[in-house]
């Protein structure tokens, strides 16, 4: 299975600093991220907008598959995700990542359909993320 790459630079340290992120694919080349974009409405990214971003096309695609092999051969999906940043203590975390799934599926019970969703919001691997192992490598430049 493939490992997908993506990277992050900062210069400076807190609120002042300025940070850009790219991705092997280059669909995302130097974009800017930092405060402002977090917090800010500033233009650029931030990690939560990219996660938002990720789990919508996953969740997506896995309702997709789950759909063609239930039978379906036609439709169209359209799914918004919102990923929610909060305080927590001295920092911050991620407590939510809402679905939001509009679909025209020609002859599908709404019972088939919701049973199928369900198990693609479970299973598709954006929204296992959550309970994932996390590595860190460190290295400290001089």
């Amino acid at each position: 299975m493939p490992t997908s790459t993506a990277s992050a630079r900062y210069e400076g340290l807190g609120k002042p600093g300025k940070g850009s992120i790219s991705t092997a694919s280059g669909v995302l080349s130097d974009q800017p991220y930092g405060f402002g974009t977090r917090f800010e409405g500033k233009p650029g990214t931030n990690p939560e907008e990219l996660i938002a971003a990720a789990h919508a096309a996953c969740f997506t695609m896995a309702t997709s598959f789950a759909l063609a092999k239930a039978g379906y051969a036609d439709g169209t999906l359209d799914t918004t995700a919102k990923v929610t940043l909060e305080a927590d203590g001295d920092g911050f975390k991620v407590t939510r990542s809402a679905l939001a799934l509009k679909a025209a599926i020609p002859g599908i019970a709404e019972s088939d359909f919701a049973k199928i969703a369900d198990e693609a919001k479970a299973n598709c691997p954006i929204s296992r993320l959550l309970n994932c192992e996390v590595t860190l490598e460190r290295a400290l430049e001089a």
